[in-house]
């Protein structure tokens, strides 16, 4: 039941996720284009002073079109999906951690995972094959709050398909 709920809120969040990105990307594009509009006026009025046309009024300008497309550039990179880095993600299944538990070895599982584990392989650590009980299972809270904070940050790593 929990996981139902979670891939219900996750399969949302994403959705809010993509209007705001689309919305974001639109709004962007719109700026960028009124700042190079606004740039390519700034240069012509700059050039219809007399004397004013000069090889460095060019190059000027071309600087600061690249600046201006590199720092739009950039800030459209952050709704770029990419790789959920490993440390938020289940050792096992490799999915991103929403109830992430420690256990002896220092390693962090999703519960249901390593529970599975447990239950059905058996009682013992998967990576270093030392006894191993539910009871020793640890909630890893500061990995549950970056992966919260990894999450706020990059909607899109809701996306479970």
């Amino acid at each position: 039941m929990i996981d139902e709920i979670w891939q219900e809120l996750a399969k949302a969040k994403y959705l809010q996720w993509e209007h705001a990105s689309s919305k974001r990307s639109w709004e962007l594009q719109s700026l960028k284009e009124a700042c190079e509009t606004a740039l390519k006026e700034k240069h012509f009025l700059d050039d219809s002073h007399p004397g004013s046309f000069s090889d460095e009024a060019i190059i000027s300008h071309m600087k600061q079109l690249e600046v201006l497309s590199r720092v739009f550039k950039e800030a459209g990179e952050a709704d770029i999906p990419g790789e959920v880095p490993d440390y938020l993600c289940c050792k096992i299944t490799l999915d991103i951690l929403r109830d992430p538990v420690i256990i002896p070895s220092g390693v962090t599982y999703e519960r249901t995972v390593i529970l599975q584990h447990l239950q059905k392989v058996g009682k013992f650590d998967p990576v270093t094959r030392e006894p191993l009980d539910h009871s020793q299972l640890v909630p890893n809270l500061a990995i549950k709050e970056a992966v919260q904070a990894y999450l706020d940050g990059h909607g899109w790593a809701y996306n479970t398909n």
